[in-house]
C-alpha cells in the first residue's frame, strides 16, 4: 500500500508560509539544497529538474502529488508545476486546469484512500496547512525541512482542528545551513 507523505518546508515556529502564502524567508542556499534534492528529486518542479541536473532522473519516492488550491495557485506558479508526477488539486471552486492536473472537489479523504490502494510510488502531500489538517488521519509519514527562521504568524503546518496524533522520528539530518531534515512515521 502506498503512503501519503506530507513533505514540506516549515519554520521553527511551525509555519509553512507567510500569511500571504509566500515563503521568501526560507533558506534557499546552502548544503541542504543539494543533499535533499539528491534524495528527493521528484519534488522539484518540472521546470527546475533540468537546471538542477535531474532531468533524466526517474522518480524515486513519489509518482503522485496532492496539493490544496492555494499551494497550486502560489503567486508566480505554473499551470502544471509537477508534470513529471500525477497531479491533483483539492478545490471546490477551481475549474480551469490543464489536462494533466485533476481537481478533487469532494470526498477528499475517500479519494486519498483510493489512491493509496493503487500500485505505485508514494503520494506527496505538498500543501497546504488546511488540507494537511483535514487529511491528518491519512498521513503516514512527515518529511519536514525545518528552516532556522521564525515567521511569527502565517499558515500553520496543520491549519485546523486535528486530533492528537503521535509520530515517531525515524531519521534526522542536520545541515551547515541550519536546516534540519526530519522524518517522522506513524508507529
Amino acid at each position: 500500500m502506498r503512503k501519503l507523505v506530507y513533505y514540506v518546508a516549515v519554520t521553527l515556529d511551525g509555519f509553512i508560509a507567510a500569511e500571504d502564502g509566500t515563503f521568501d524567508g526560507f533558506v534557499f542556499e546552502g548544503d541542504h539544497m543539494a543533499g535533499i534534492n539528491a534524495d528527493y528529486p521528484d519534488t522539484l518542479p518540472t521546470q527546475l529538474r533540468e537546471p538542477f541536473g535531474f532531468s533524466d532522473t526517474p522518480n524515486r519516492n513519489f509518482d503522485t502529488v496532492l496539493m490544496g488550491r492555494h499551494t497550486y495557485q502560489v503567486p508566480g506558479g505554473l499551470a502544471s508545476p509537477y508534470a513529471h508526477l500525477r497531479q491533483f488539486v483539492v478545490s471546490s471552486s477551481l475549474t480551469d486546469t490543464p489536462d494533466d492536473v485533476e481537481v478533487i472537489s469532494s470526498d477528499v479523504a475517500g479519494r486519498v484512500r483510493a489512491l493509496k490502494e493503487e500500485d505505485g510510488l508514494d503520494i506527496w502531500l505538498c500543501g497546504g496547512g488546511k488540507l494537511a489538517a483535514e487529511l491528518l488521519p491519512q498521513i503516514d509519514k512527515l518529511l519536514l525541512k525545518i528552516h532556522p527562521v521564525v515567521f511569527g504568524r502565517g499558515i500553520p503546518l496543520f491549519d485546523g482542528k486535528a486530533d492528537i496524533t503521535k509520530f515517531q522520528r525515524t531519521d534526522a539530518r542536520l545541515f551547515e545551513s541550519g536546516v534540519s531534515f526530519m522524518t517522522y512515521e506513524r508507529p
